[in-house]
């Protein structure tokens, strides 16, 4: 297993190239070269019956400054995995694929860019940020215009949402426009959010409102500059076409705009998608999918090896183990934690109803309609364990005994992986090094007085990295440590205080001012607390973007001191119109 994870982690540092479908663009940028400006990939890709690289132009390669040469695949999708052979864009139940080619379908009214990720277009998909000003780029991100190469497709997937079998569900307002390549060799799948009807709607209309597509846009890039593996937003457009919303399931239906966000994943394939096909007994399809997942994204696992399925679901659930520990490290409640919402690759996707914590509370829940609480923050390792028993449910149709023996296995180690990656993660936000008896209870004992005292989660962890030994020796907590201090009141802080600092001692060379440089590192001083999305929604309703973009910035270094955030009150207490707050269940 160590050398497994260690071989992934290796591959994210040097991505292989694979064949894509889009020699097209890569030989016009090669052969072109001399006369265009701008060129997405300067490299040649041909491929084999295996769809192997076979070899590329070795130039420098720079961002375009168009859409011209630009392009993207659905080849490498179509060809390997069944589509649907209805094509018409109509609500049905589908079997026995797992795409549906679908359009996506373009606002009536105006559109405006919302906000753009720099380092998306740049980074990932080669684009100069001056293209986020053309007419081209906005026409592509609100899906009403279809790249040269791509084939828009709607994804069949299944899944348990709260602990129940949903049956069909399925990208109902989601549009996978294609595939890029960028120059790293990098594969990203894009996808539309909120781009219209498709197959699996459901009684939906296929949109997405300003609101929660503002939360959806900020937190994924939010949570990619806090370390998490996260799918991520390259741009968000709004329209004046209008929307309905029922914003609380409460009978109060309000008219909203309608937006959408153009996100980028390596892979949207879920939990879910291998369910569905399990439920119908759809087994040559469900090999040939698990098999498309192993060879495009488990390159540590041998396609051809009979234990391949097992091997597959050991990452799924170290991978998962290690997401939801960051997860709690960050005090981030998904808010819908369905089997259809859980990524094969154990990344976060699907950015409905979630809340980072404000005050320290295991029962928080950010999905005013979870009314079960199924869904609290405290309760998400339990649901990882749950939804990994739902993945092994629907690949034992595909395992012999010894196999299922060993899958079952890997499931019961699931919890020492959790509560190891869980430790390890709080020693570091506590500063501690090495190992020691009595760390556990100090990590729980610290919690425990900000539960009790209320305290805020993240400026809490933030503070005592900010603060010094003597400071803290003194118990006199100056004000400006004011979610400290609030723990300060405790009348154990004292007793913790004690063990704290002489835990600290055994620290092997280490010093206060390096203690605290550490600490700052992994302990943020901002992230996207439910008040600051909101009042970022409120001016953007009336086409004011510049909190978005605002946040935007502050949340690309969430652990740096920003003078407009601390002007915008984003390290302080949360303010007092905003301390009832809910999150909105629709989206």
């Amino acid at each position: 297993m160590t050398q497994r994870i260690a071989f992934l982690i290796r591959r994210l540092q040097f991505p292989r190239l694979l064949f894509l479908g889009m020699t097209h663009h890569a030989l016009v940028c090669c052969l072109l070269q001399p006369v265009l400006e701008g060129s997405v990939t300067l490299w040649h890709l041909s491929s084999n019956e295996s769809s192997h690289l076979q070899g590329y132009c070795e130039r420098e390669a720079k961002l375009a400054s168009s859409l011209d040469f630009w392009t993207l695949s659905s080849d490498n999708l179509i060809a390997l995995l069944p589509s649907d052979p209805v094509k018409e864009n109509y609500v049905r139940k589908v079997k026995n694929c797992i795409f549906s080619i679908a359009f996506p379908t373009p606002f009536k009214s105006r559109v405006r860019l919302v906000a753009v990720s720099k380092e998306v277009l740049e980074d990932i998909l080669d684009l100069d940020l001056s293209v986020s000003k053309t007419d081209d780029f906005i026409q592509l991100v609100s899906g009403k215009k279809i790249v040269f190469g791509s084939i828009p497709l709607a994804h069949r997937y299944g899944g348990y949402q709260f602990g129940i079998w949903a049956d069909q569900l399925g990208d109902g307002r989601a549009h996978l426009i294609g595939i890029y390549m960028n120059r790293q060799g990098e594969k990203w799948e894009l996808q539309l959010k909120g781009s219209g009807k498709t197959p699996y709607s459901r009684n939906g209309d296929g949109r997405a409102v300003l609101r929660s597509s503002v939360r959806a846009f900020l937190c994924s890039e939010a949570m990619h500059y806090l370390g998490i593996p996260t799918s991520r937003a390259a741009s968000l457009v709004v329209s004046d076409d209008e929307v309905w919303r029922d914003q609380f399931y409460n009978g109060n239906i309000t008219k909203e705009r309608g937006a959408i966000v153009l996100r980028a994943a390596k892979s949207w394939f879920r939990i879910g998608s291998l369910e569905i096909l399990a439920h119908y007994g759809e087994l040559e399809l469900l090999r040939t999918l698990l098999d498309f997942v192993i060879q495009e994204h488990l390159p540590s696992i041998d396609v051809k090896e009979p234990n391949r399925y097992v091997d597959l679901f050991s990452i799924v659930v170290s991978e998962t183990a290690q997401l939801i520990a960051l997860w709690m490290s960050v005090g981030f409640a998904h808010g819908v934690c369905n089997t259809d919402n859980f990524s094969l690759l154990s990344i976060t996707i699907d950015y409905g109803p979630f809340g980072f914590m404000e005050n320290y509370n295991p029962d928080y829940v950010p999905n005013t309609s979870d009314d079960e609480r199924r869904y609290k923050i405290g309760n998400q390792a339990n649901i990882g364990m749950f939804n990994l028993n739902k993945l092994l449910q629907a690949l034992n149709p595909l395992l012999d005994p010894r196999q299922k023996q060993l899958a079952a296995q890997i499931l019961e180690g699931y919890p020492v992986l959790y509560y190891t990656r869980f430790q390890k993660l709080f020693k570091a936000k506590l500063g501690l090094l090495g190992e020691r008896e009595g760390d556990d209870d100090l990590i729980a004992f610290f919690l425990h007085l900000m539960e009790k005292t209320e305290a805020d989660f993240t400026m809490t962890f933030r503070q005592l990295s900010e603060i010094t030994q003597s400071q803290l020796l003194e118990l006199n907590i100056p004000q400006q440590f004011w979610a400290l201090k609030t723990v300060s009141e405790h009348k154990l802080f004292p007793a913790w205080v004690s063990q704290y600092l002489l835990r600290l001692k055994s620290n092997m060379n280490d010093s206060d001012s390096e203690r605290r440089k550490r600490m700052t590192t992994v302990n943020p001083r901002y992230v996207l607390k439910n008040w600051m999305a909101e009042s970022a929604v409120q001016k953007a309703e009336k086409n004011d973007f510049s909190e978005v973009r605002l946040l935007q910035q502050v949340l690309r270094h969430p652990f740096q001191k920003h003078s407009a955030a601390e002007k915008a009150g984003y390290a302080s207490p949360t303010p007092s119109w905003a301390k009832d707050l809910r999150v909105s269940c629709s989206s």
